[in-house]
């Protein structure tokens, strides 16, 4: 990501400089010599703006920024091995549609996948916020998708009755707070 006035301050070395202006360049057409110039002048902001933040918003984004890198290279290795196992599967038995072990497996292991890019994108969005508040929406949305995950990954015909009932109560509670927090949210906005 190239850097803005709003993300956490950071220098990178004149090469990776170069490299994110030309995929950036490539990719929006817009001219290298304009781009670096904005670059340069985003990047002075956002040394002007770390100098103003206090020490504890210093620690704060650069716990950020470690758990951002911490949770990246979770998803990374949780997508290679999601590919492995996708490889080897089809490579062994080839993908069966009416396994459905294999499409639980599967969609388990790409739910989990899922799962930890809203939580590292949350942080970014955390990062970038003036406020340092936590987003509740946030929070509720990665409870749901891993309550979604769990269903979907649990034997039907195997599980409890009392359980099944505790995952609909979570999701509708879940959902419930979801939705008056939304409505809270819209309302902090008109005002």
């Amino acid at each position: 990501m190239i850097p803005n006035s709003t993300t956490v301050p950071t220098r990178y070395p004149a090469f990776v400089t170069r490299m994110l202006i030309a995929v950036n360049c490539a990719v929006s057409g817009r001219d290298p010599r304009a781009m670096e110039r904005t670059m340069t002048e985003r990047t002075k902001e956002a040394g002007r703006q770390w100098g103003q933040l206090s020490l504890y918003h210093k620690f704060e984004h650069l716990v950020i920024g470690v758990l951002t890198v911490l949770i990246a290279g979770l998803v990374l290795l949780a997508l290679w091995n999601l590919v492995v196992k996708i490889v080897a599967i089809i490579a062994a038995t080839g993908i069966d549609p009416s396994d459905y072990a294999v499409f639980q497996a599967v969609f388990g292991m790409i739910f989990t996948v899922i799962i930890a890019l809203e939580f590292e994108r949350s942080l970014l969005v955390l990062a970038e916020r003036e406020r340092s508040i936590v987003q509740v929406r946030t929070v509720i949305l990665i409870a749901l998708l891993a309550i979604v995950r769990k269903l979907m990954i649990m034997d039907v015909a195997a599980a409890d009755v009392g359980e099944s009932f505790a995952f609909a109560a979570a999701v509708l509670a879940l959902g419930a707070v979801y939705w008056l927090v939304r409505d809270q949210d819209r309302r902090d906005d008109d005002i």
